[in-house]
């Protein structure tokens, strides 16, 4: 049996290696280019949200129903008008707090305590770049919801107006306040906390939040204090352009603008991996 006594002498391993040198490999070894990892996790992230029966119920199923009941059964007195034109901006701000808070905090805070998280900070995507997928993920999410939800309601008979642009800085600043006030709660407390805390939470806003129950219904003690929830200052603002036709609310993107700030920060500083 002959052997390549050539190849083992001079230390190699008797496969002809040349042409691989240095830049030779395909593909090369090391990471992704950082754009391509995020699109890749934000793509892995939106498959994970829409395949998940209990974050579809939160961002799909309960907003849709909520429209379809209020809109067509006489329950809550929403002033005059029709009352989709009134429940239609507080369901597509019911939605965003759905998608950004109740349905990440949950995901993230069971990723977080199944190491999820932990092995994900190691990998070459940075930190930051995670997170980033993360909210780019609660977007796309989000499209869609306003897409089907905009559809539902003109079925209905909704008639919108207003500025667009305004709109989407609404949709935008109450994502980012949100998603910060979502992290923070899925990034220092345990997963069974973060889900029964953000469930209540999504109850309480719901009714209180201004979404199906008009804020001067309250007292107006309680109004005043309610009206300064990121939720009111969302469906508030939504109603305001989209059935009033008013101009930019800059009152309500101001509420939003601190909310976020203030979830974002806090979510940076003390978030917790493990």
């Amino acid at each position: 049996m002959s052997t390549d006594t050539g190849a083992v002498a001079g230390g190699g391993t008797g496969v002809d290696d040349r042409g691989t040198g240095a830049g030779a490999y395909a593909p090369a070894p090391g990471a992704a280019p950082l754009l391509r990892m995020i699109g890749a996790q934000t793509a892995f992230e939106t498959k994970l949200l829409l395949r998940n029966g209990e974050q579809l119920l939160l961002t799909v199923i309960i907003p849709s129903l909520l429209l379809v009941l209020f809109s067509t059964v006489d329950v809550v007195d929403t002033g005059s008008g029709e009352a989709v034109d009134f429940l239609a901006p507080g369901v597509l701000a019911l939605a965003v707090m759905s998608t950004a808070f109740t349905g990440q905090a949950i995901a993230t805070g069971f990723e977080r305590r199944y190491g999820v998280l932990k092995r994900l900070a190691a990998s070459p995507l940075p930190r930051w770049a995670l997170m980033t997928a993360k909210t780019l993920s609660v977007l796309v999410t989000e499209v869609l919801q306003v897409v089907l939800l905009t559809v539902i309601a003109l079925g209905l008979g909704w008639s919108p107006g207003g500025n667009p642009l305004a709109v989407l800085l609404l949709l935008v600043l109450g994502t980012a306040a949100f998603s910060g006030l979502g992290l923070l709660m899925a990034g220092t407390l345990r997963a069974e906390a973060t889900l029964a805390a953000a469930n209540l939470v999504f109850l309480l806003l719901l009714v209180g939040g201004g979404v199906i129950v008009p804020l001067d219904k309250f007292p107006d003690a309680a109004g005043s204090v309610l009206g300064l929830l990121p939720i009111s200052a969302l469906s508030g603002g939504l109603r305001d352009v989209l059935q009033s036709g008013a101009g930019t609310p800059w009152a309500d993107l101001g509420v939003l603008a601190v909310w976020a700030v203030l979830g974002l920060g806090a979510a940076a500083r003390f978030f917790r991996w493990e």
